[in-house]
This record gives structure tokens, C-alpha cells and sequence, in this order.
């Protein structure tokens, strides 16, 4: 923030409607392709935003290419590992499964997909603002190549990771841990190459030397090689901070970049002598930012007990997985047997045609680590962009959406629940 005395500005203009849809879904990721295929096969014409130039969010943008293990396999998440990684697709989906995979065939495979689906896909599209009437939003705007354009629909589904348009149009919001407000801390992914040779270490200038595990950012090996085409996939930097703060950002962005040159020389040092940095992720991963403040938040008790939901949408037994928010070389992990997210946590009190898909779900901080991960977010889009269609077809608010209907969508697409409560 400029120390200045800060200048305020009103900022006002026309601006042309680009196109206008049943569905508009901000943000490309795993929530957001998941919900617009799902509201796609329902006959609605969906539109899906993406401010940057491919899909698949921090799996390929971020090149967080392996699946994390969350105990369902189903549903849309099923379908992609049927039809891109079939060597993975487990028999029965309740079986846990963390495959790797090449963010570049997803990024290609997400492509055509929406193609298929028959998805209008706007790249280079960044939300701006909401342009809302009463209890509704009208229009987003959003940034794109050609300007400034707004884009209309009947439903919208924020899937940004921060509930940019959630916010925005004023629904209330925490941010990180409950006493202090920090968040998990970013992580630059990057992934080596097996040459076959030895290689000379390289370590750039105003890089880091590191000689010991416990030098490393997060004092501790963690990488991926599951496939026999010598790639290694690897999470070992850590840099502090909150990813929509922009002091935050342009530092880990910095600092990252310099961490994962000092752990390639490290690696190169350390057991993988014949392999070569191949691909650096085109930004840091943020695992953690804003959670909005829906219907009903997602607790520490409700992931560690199991709670069972009578309004289930996804499942997932995925560890408590905390990064120190404040830079200790430390995780929280607790493995959890398995729990419901319910609908309600995707709903707002303020806005009848809004649903929020992804991590940007109503939850707390310790409840958020466990549901973040990309497969329960695929979970999360799917039944938005079903319940979005809903909500069209029966003119109500998709707080008012029958659950049963819902649950009877979802299964004719191919979800299956593991145990589904009556009530809670």
C-alpha cells in the first residue's frame, strides 16, 4: 500500500454486452470446467470465462499435475481419469487414487472438451466487477482483449479461488487462520527431467545453496515420479504470505522462482545427477485465500468427526493438510476417515442466482485444507452447474433448489455417494 495519501476514484462507463448465456461460470479450473460441463449437459447455454490462456487451473497454470488421493472417484473427476490417465481409473470409486499427469495433455484435453460439450470458452477474460438488480446479478465485466465487456446471464457460478464476483457483489468473507488472518503459504511447482547423463548443477546468481534437508524451504523432500517417462514432478518451495495480497504476490513470485533453481542444484547434488529443470509452472500456487460466508460453514469437527449431510454435493476423505501459514518448515497432517460437504456451503445469503465452487467455499481454515484439492473440486463444480440449471428451469433461487432433484441429476451423471444421510 502507498504511503500516500490514498486517492479515491469513481470510475464509470458504458459498456457492450459480449454475449449473454443461461450459465456464466468466472474461472476455468477444476470447478469451473466441471460446472459448465455439468450444466452444459442439461441443455443450458453455458459460458465459461478464463482470465488466463488455458484451463485446468493450478493443474496446468500451476503445474500441480498430480491428483490428490480423496477416497471418490466419480462423477466428471471420474470421467477425466477414464479418458486421459485410464491406467489410473480405479475399479470401484470408492478406492483412493494420486495420479500424475502432464499438465500439457490436460490443457489439451479440457480444450477439446468444451468443444465437445459445446461450452462457449473465453480466454484472456478477467473479472472486473458484478453489475447486480435487487438479489440477483445481471452481468459480470471482465476484461478481455477487445476491452472492457460485460457478459449476461441468468445464473452465475464464481469458481475464481478468491470469490472474486462473490465479493464483489458484496458477500461477506474470512480470510485465513481465525486468530490472526494468515493464509497456507504459495508454492512455485516444477517438474525435472531424466537426460540419461549427468548433468552440472546450476545455481544462479543470487540463488541459494542448500546443503541439508532441513536448509530446504520446507525442511523435507516431496516429489512425484510415477510414470516411466522420467519426470519428476516437485512441491518444495514455500514462500509465506496471502495470495491476493499484491505485495504478497510479488514476492513469492520473486522468491519462489529463486527457491526452485536452489532446489534443482540441491536435487542435482542429492541423488538426481542426471536430471535437467524441464518446466517451471507460469505462476505460484495459492493454496489458501478467501472463504466466503455462506448458509453453512464447513467445520474442523464436521471433517474430523464425518458429518453425513442430508444436502451432500461432494465426499472426500483427503487429509487435514496445513502448510504453516507463518513460516515454520512445518505441516499439520491428521488423516480423516471420510465426510460430507453439503450444498449450503456453496449458497450466499445475499444473492439468489450466485452459487461459489472451489476452495472459495464456505469453511473454516483447518476445514479448508482438507476440501481444497483439485479432485473435491471438480466434485464442487459439478453439482453447482447442476444445481444452477435447476434454479433456471424452476425460476426459484438456488437456495430454494430441490435437493432431491439435485441428487437425482448428479446420479444420472454418474455420481455415486458413498453413505448418504437422511438428515444432520
Amino acid at each position: 500500500m502507498s504511503t500516500q495519501q490514498s486517492q479515491t476514484y469513481q470510475f464509470q462507463r458504458k459498456i457492450d454486452t459480449y454475449a449473454s448465456a443461461d450459465v456464466v461460470v468466472l474461472g476455468g479450473g477444476p470447478a469451473g470446467t466441471a460446472a459448465a460441463i455439468s450444466a452444459a449437459r442439461l441443455g443450458k447455454k453455458v459460458i465459461l470465462l478464463e482470465k488466463s490462456g488455458q484451463l485446468g487451473g493450478m493443474g496446468t497454470l500451476g503445474n500441480v499435475s498430480v491428483f490428490m488421493p480423496i477416497g471418490n472417484v466419480t462423477g466428471i473427476y471420474r470421467e477425466l481419469i477414464a479418458e486421459v490417465m485410464t491406467e489410473s481409473l480405479p475399479k470401484h470409486h470408492d478406492e483412493s487414487i494420486a495420479p500424475q499427469y502432464s499438465p500439457f495433455v490436460l490443457r489439451h484435453y479440457l480444450n477439446e472438451k468444451m468443444k465437445k460439450e459445446q461450452v462457449q470458452v473465453i480466454y484472456h477474460a478477467e473479472f472486473i466487477g458484478t453489475v447486480k438488480e435487487d438479489r440477483s446479478v445481471k452481468a459480470v465485466i471482465v476484461s478481455t482483449r477487445e476491452g472492457l465487456k460485460a457478459f449476461e446471464g441468468k445464473q452465475f457460478i464464481d469458481c475464481t479461488g478468491d470469490a472474486r464476483a462473490a465479493l464483489d457483489a458484496g458477500v461477506p468473507y474470512t480470510s485465513g487462520r481465525e486468530e490472526d488472518g494468515m493464509t497456507q503459504p504459495m508454492t512455485l511447482m516444477f517438474m525435472m527431467q531424466n537426460t540419461g547423463k549427468p548433468v552440472i548443477p546450476l545455481l544462479p546468481e543470487g540463488c541459494y545453496r542448500y546443503e541439508e534437508i532441513a536448509d530446504l524451504p520446507q525442511g523435507r523432500r516431496l516429489y512425484w515420479e510415477q510414470n516411466n517417462d522420467g519426470t519428476l514432478l516437485v512441491n518444495m518451495t514455500r514462500v509465506k504470505g496471502n495470495g491476493t495480497n499484491i505485495q504478497d504476490v510479488n514476492y513469492a513470485e520473486t522468491e519462489a522462482l529463486k527457491q526452485v533453481f536452489s532446489v534443482v542444484n540441491y536435487l542435482q547434488r542429492n541423488g538426481f545427477e542426471t536430471y535437467a529443470l524441464s518446466h517451471v509452472a507460469n505462476q505460484v500456487g495459492v493454496r489458501e485465500t478467501n472463504q466466503i460466508q455462506g448458509l453453512y460453514t464447513l467445520t474442523e469437527q464436521d471433517v474430523v468427526r464425518g458429518t453425513r449431510f442430508a444436502d451432500v454435493v461432494a465426499q472426500t476423505n483427503y487429509e487435514i493438510d496445513i502448510h504453516s501459514p507463518d513460516g515454520q518448515k512445518t505441516c499439520d497432517e491428521r488423516k480423516v476417515d471420510g465426510y460430507d460437504i453439503p450444498y449450503l456451503c456453496m449458497v450466499t445469503a445475499q444473492l439468489d442466482n450466485l452459487l461459489v465452487a472451489g476452495r472459495a467455499i464456505s469453511a473454516t481454515h483447518v476445514a479448508m485444507s482438507s476440501m481444497r484439492v483439485q479432485a473435491t473440486c471438480f466434485a464442487l463444480g459439478q453439482a453447482a452447474g447442476i444445481a444452477a440449471s435447476i434454479a433456471t428451469d424452476d425460476s426459484c433461487s438456488v437456495r430454494d433448489i430441490s435437493i432431491e432433484a439435485l441428487h437425482r441429476t448428479l446420479s444420472s451423471q454418474n455420481v455415486i455417494f458413498y453413505k448418504k444421510a437422511t438428515a444432520h
